[in-house]
């Protein structure tokens, strides 16, 4: 581990957000999945949530660039499990939908705990997943077209929750807990080795100034 990685791993995770994310529902495209992966690690989200009842969970492809290192995926069984499970981390749900209740995506406050749920590229989100969500956020379209391509309307509201996030300070101070920082900070720096810990059940050792692990 050279101390220049790693000290850029460590930048990286000082600035994860652990409680903003998304929340794809049967985006099927890998090439979607993948570009929306990379706008998250941009962004500076730690885990995307997945659930895909149509189609299996598509394999994320070269459109990621890697960024899918850097980001845990979360599947869940279905769209109930999964707004309940974020829910309980006291995320707000708001899904990209059009409905009378609709308001434009710059109005909500991402500051504060936030999921944004996508649906799929064809339908959007599902009724039910409407019905779940805390509120329904939409993009305004100038054009002739109704709606963005769904990995587009990811980039374009999660650069908005980074704008204000940037503007609230929130990325200048670690905001993961100590033990889940070191845990990953481990992981991200040796994944082969942390692997190796796991397969035993051991704890991972400690890690010093640049880097370097102590036995």
């Amino acid at each position: 581990m050279l101390p220049r990685r790693y000290h850029r791993i460590k930048q990286v995770l000082d600035q994860r957000q652990p409680d903003l994310t998304v929340l794809t529902e049967d985006v099927h495209k890998s090439h979607n999945l993948s570009a929306i992966i990379r706008t998250c690690d941009a962004v500076g989200i730690l885990t995307v949530h997945t659930l895909n009842v149509i189609d299996e969970l598509p394999e994320v492809s070269l459109v990621a660039k890697g960024s899918d290192k850097w980001i845990f995926l979360d599947s869940h069984p279905d769209i109930k499990t999964a707004i309940t499970h974020l829910k309980q981390q006291n995320l707000k749900i708001y899904a990209a939908h059009f409905s009378e209740e609709s308001v434009d995506y710059r109005q909500i406050d991402y500051t504060q705990p936030t999921a944004i749920l996508l649906g799929a590229e064809k339908w959007g989100v599902s009724q039910e997943a409407a019905q779940l969500a805390d509120g329904h956020i939409i993009i305004p379209m100038l054009g002739m077209v109704q709606s963005l391509n769904v990995s587009v309307a990811a980039a374009v509201i999660l650069f908005e929750a980074q704008r204000q996030r940037l503007g609230a300070k929130m990325y200048d101070n670690t905001r993961l807990a100590p033990e889940t920082y070191q845990r990953i900070l481990f992981e991200w720096s040796y994944p082969d080795i942390a692997a190796k810990y796991q397969e035993k059940g051991e704890c991972y050792p400690s890690l010093g100034e640049n880097g370097e692990i102590i036995q």
